[in-house]
């Protein structure tokens, strides 16, 4: 009689499934470099206010309770001050505005740049 196989993820029994290592700091590098684009795609609603890009709220709709550093030491990060919200990055921001995970931000992000890893990540 076989032993039985252990329970593994179906990524670790099948590796062609496996989906390559993100790099989030190649991901959130590329993003401030073209942060205003990116601000433009995720909170379409919003716009430039000095140092900052404002919208009503991770819906990217008109208003000025969201708010992102747009230069600077502390570009990228950004503070939803309605609903206390806040991160520290490009990529945190796409995971908030999608209500995802920071790995799948960083995927979208990563797609949104063209950055998607090579050998064909799903």
């Amino acid at each position: 009689m076989r032993a039985p196989l252990l329970a593994l993820p179906r990524a670790e029994r099948h590796p062609i499934l496996r989906r390559p290592p993100l790099d989030f700091e190649v991901i959130n590098r590329a993003a401030l470099h073209r942060l205003p684009e990116v601000l433009a795609r995720l909170l379409p609603g919003g716009r430039i206010i000095g140092p900052e890009w404002h919208a009503g709220s991770l819906r990217g709709e008109p208003g000025d309770s969201l708010r992102v550093r747009m230069r600077g030491e502390r570009a990228g990060r950004w503070a939803d001050f309605a609903t206390g919200e806040k991160g520290g990055d490009p990529i945190s921001l796409a995971a908030a505005v999608a209500g995802t995970r920071q790995v799948e931000g960083a995927r979208r992000l990563a797609r949104m740049l063209g950055l998607e890893p090579m050998g064909g990540g799903r």
